[in-house]
């Protein structure tokens, strides 16, 4: 089956083609021609990766998922949340985005955080959405060199290491992403 994948994060591309392995064909937004920037206006990671698969179905006519993840951090009331990814600003600087971060829990012992993906499945005009979750909390300094955005300072819960400290096949049995696809995985085996 071709499904599109609605990013263009080649990291997010590779870590899902890992996971789904042979039985899924992966189309990136690139692959079909879609330059547009799409658009992420809803309050919510339900709101935003339903918006973005549904422009992609309704303009291309393909099937399609998008994602959208944020991490939540308890003491700062479950930021950066939705604006994961602007965090510090609208160029989505992953350094400053985490120095933000950082910087606003200096003085905080409670460092409990969460990553959490939603994906949203548009598969012939009808959705159907999958959560992951991965409980951590969020290092004093950063850590690892792997990874992409808030890895090196979030450790999953029951760990020792930063995600960018992790293989990306270790990060994905246990990911918020890899979970969410799993839950993605399982359901599209059962229309196979």
């Amino acid at each position: 089956m071709k499904l599109v994948f609605a990013t263009n994060n080649k990291h997010k591309l590779e870590e899902l083609q890992a996971i789904l392995g042979d039985h899924f064909s992966l189309l990136s937004l690139k692959d079909i021609e879609c330059f547009d920037e799409i658009p992420e206006e809803q309050p919510t990671l339900e709101g935003n990766a339903s918006q973005k698969a549904y422009y992609i179905y309704d303009k291309f006519g393909m099937n399609c998922f998008a994602d959208d993840t944020g991490l939540e951090i308890k003491a700062l009331n479950g930021e950066p949340g939705v604006f994961s990814a602007r965090y510090a600003g609208e160029d989505k600087d992953s350094e400053a985005n985490m120095n933000k971060v950082l910087a606003k829990l200096v003085k905080i012992n409670d460092r409990e955080a969460r990553f959490r993906t939603v994906i949203s499945l548009v598969i012939d005009g009808e959705e159907k959405q999958f959560e992951g979750i991965v409980n951590g909390e969020i290092l004093k300094e950063k850590r690892g060199g792997s990874g992409f955005g808030y890895d090196p300072i979030f450790k999953p819960e029951g760990l020792d290491q930063s995600f960018a400290e992790m293989g990306l096949d270790d990060k994905n049995k246990i990911s918020h992403r890899g979970r969410a696809v799993q839950k993605l995985v399982d359901y599209l085996k059962k229309l196979d």
